[in-house]
């Protein structure tokens, strides 16, 4: 058995529980420390292009990323490398899994996309949102959602804890964060079940494990609120989809780091619904 099969195994006894066939959870991709280089970008990475994509007998991958990039250069080139590596991945194990399995016509074309898009901007942060699918077989493909953070300044990435000040107590954000997940629930299925922090079926996520972007305000050039974005399965079945939820700046500002704190104001506008 190969280790990509074994991954797809691993996936799909996770799935199963919630109703659903052999479907693979793609990790979530964590930002790059500082000190720490990303893939070897070579010149021609350099000059990236705004997408890949590549079909085989095997695999269609497809990368879409956001015309806002472009001036950041570091970034542009580093997304690329990355992405089309994790992409190239994915279909090398598409082959060596699909191979294994023979003649067995059930597996269809592997899929995989990730698209990148712009959420917000402002004098020191760019803010991306990450939406990666995958299809490996069973009842509908896999979709997470995660943000990217790029502090201009820096060229680098900022990782969800550093946009807060060390050591900040962030339980009353988790609170306000779980509050708003329960009132988008009750929004879109009314009567669903609340969650809390610590259910026993579903639980609210905590705010430092939980993926963001930041949401634009009503000051030009500067962010007003985060918008956290929430997978199927979190918070409810896989019926009710993801949420994203939006928290204004009144929620986190006691928490902000001192570096980030100047990047807010004013309210969140056009906060998702979905």
């Amino acid at each position: 058995m190969t280790a990509f099969r074994a991954l797809l195994l691993t996936s799909a006894i996770v799935a199963t529980l919630a109703g659903c066939n052999r479907r693979e959870a793609e990790p979530a991709p964590a930002p790059l420390p500082a000190a720490e280089a990303p893939a070897e970008i070579t010149p021609a990475d350099a000059a990236a292009p705004m997408g890949f994509a590549l079909t085989t007998e095997y695999a269609e991958v497809k990368l879409t990323l956001p015309e806002a990039i472009k001036p950041q250069t570091d970034l542009h080139a580093r997304l690329y490398a990355e992405e089309v590596r994790r992409l190239r991945q994915f279909t090398e194990g598409a082959q060596a899994d699909r191979s294994e399995a023979g003649d067995d016509s059930s597996i269809g074309l592997y899929q995989k996309t990730i698209t990148l898009t712009a959420a917000a901007e402002t004098g020191k942060l760019v803010s991306l949102k990450r939406e990666a699918m995958d299809y490996s077989g069973g009842a509908h493909p896999n979709t997470q959602t995660t943000g990217v953070l790029w502090d201009k300044a820096l060229k680098q990435m900022i990782s969800p804890s550093g946009l807060f000040r060390p050591g900040a107590d962030l339980s009353t954000l988790d609170q306000a964060l779980c509050a708003a997940i329960n009132a988008a629930k009750q929004a879109r299925v009314p009567g669903s079940a609340v969650v809390a922090l610590n259910g026993r079926d579903w639980s609210c996520p905590r705010v430092a494990a939980t993926p963001f972007v930041l949401a634009p305000g009503t000051v030009d050039g500067k962010a007003g609120g985060l918008t956290f974005l929430i997978g199927p399965y979190l918070v409810g079945p896989y019926s009710e989809g993801h949420y994203e939820v939006t928290l204004p700046l009144s929620k986190f500002r006691s928490v902000l780091a001192g570096a980030y704190a100047d990047e807010f104001a004013g309210q969140p506008v056009a906060a998702p619904t979905n």
